[in-house]
């Protein structure tokens, strides 16, 4: 809950507008009832009258409404939902006739201050610098030289982390159905990959594949809303360009879509890679990287007992195929490789659950 009092108020003002700015009042639109301060955290906007420093020395008199969201089921639940959506008011609605002009836009911080941004234009993080290599190298090598020590050990370490990071359980089945909304309709996932990663009239997986494709998705839809109790903690984008290897550790990167979710979405995040692998030089999964892929699913369902995952991976799986299938981000495939991931991709919507121990069963 957010408390605004005066000197917060004021505080902002300062920053925002200099040091000799000073509050006059505060409170309710309509009555500057100082009650009405105390409704700001539950999304009630708050009416400022206060006094600016010209250049000329003079005060000038001013008054704005300072406005949150309030967190909501409707896609709103985090901090960050609701910065898009005010960031995108403060950069728009001044540019349209008869709107209210935007004149500030900042964030709370952990002190409860009111922090101004100033014209932002982008937006950037800055992380720690961890040692080691991408994951997807090693990929490569076992392509070209098959199995070296550790590399089983990593792929059940990839699972056993997964096990211990999906623990975190959270009750919440409106976050868990907003989760399964963004996996088919988000613009980077499913429904967003179907529009851009792939051309239209594409020849090798044409108009009628996609839209059977959506259809069985609205069923799954539906069919994945009585799992809203396994919403849990999840990585988001689990894949091998988002791992660091060191020696026999590792470390991740680039969290994202969210912190709960879906297990199935990590499992077959890193899953697909191996599928991807396993059939660039022949038709079926053989060898090292069915290895891999056979010891991480393995390692996982023993470290969690959750063989209920695999009867909701299905659209997971259709998801990170198609990543892995475009022509647009891969475009070295051979059609072959590419066929079968299409097959590979509408068998896993077909079949349910999942059988892992059968992968070669689902690209024939």
């Amino acid at each position: 809950m957010i408390e605004l009092t005066h000197a917060l108020i004021e505080d902002y003002l300062r920053r925002a507008h200099g040091p000799g700015t000073r509050l006059l009042a505060a409170g309710s639109i309509g009555s500057l009832d100082a009650q009405g301060m105390k409704r700001f955290g539950y999304g009630k906007p708050v009416l400022v009258r206060f006094a600016v420093r010209t250049p000329g020395g003079a005060e000038e008199e001013r008054e704005a409404v300072v406005s949150v969201m309030k967190g909501d089921a409707y896609g709103h639940q985090y901090y960050w939902d609701r910065a898009a959506i005010l960031l995108f008011q403060y950069e728009t609605g001044g540019r349209m006739e008869r709107h209210v002009k935007p004149l500030g836009v900042g964030y709370v911080d952990g002190a409860g201050r009111l922090v101004p941004l100033d014209a932002p234009q982008e937006f950037f993080i800055v992380n720690e610098r961890l040692p080691g290599h991408d994951y997807f190298l090693d990929l490569d090598r076992i392509r070209k030289q098959g199995l070296a020590e550790g590399d089983e050990a990593m792929a059940r370490a990839f699972a056993r982390w997964l096990a211990g990071v999906h623990a975190g359980k959270k009750d919440d089945p409106h976050l868990y159905r907003r989760r399964i909304r963004d996996l088919i309709g988000s613009s980077e996932c499913i429904m967003g990959l179907v529009d851009e990663a792939y051309p239209r009239g594409y020849e090798a997986f044409p108009e009628e594949r996609f839209r059977a494709l959506e259809q069985s998705l609205i069923d799954w839809r539906w069919r994945l809303k009585r799992y809203a109790r396994r919403l849990c903690a999840v990585h988001g984008d689990f894949h091998p360009w988002n791992v660091l290897v060191d020696g026999g550790d590792f470390r991740v990167l680039d969290r994202s879509r969210g912190e709960h979710g879906e297990a199935a979405g990590d499992l077959a995040a890193m899953a697909v890679n191996y599928l991807l692998w396993g059939i660039l030089d022949g038709p079926r999964m053989e060898g090292a990287f069915l290895t891999l892929w056979t010891g991480f699913f393995e390692e996982y369902l023993a470290a969690t007992g959750d063989r209920e995952v695999l009867e909701v991976i299905g659209p997971f799986f259709a998801f990170r195929a198609l990543v892995v299938a475009s022509p647009q981000w891969y475009p070295d495939h051979p059609p072959e490789v590419r066929a079968a991931l299409f097959r590979f991709l509408e068998r896993a919507l077909s079949r349910a659950p999942f059988d892992y121990t059968d992968v070669n069963g689902y690209l024939a």
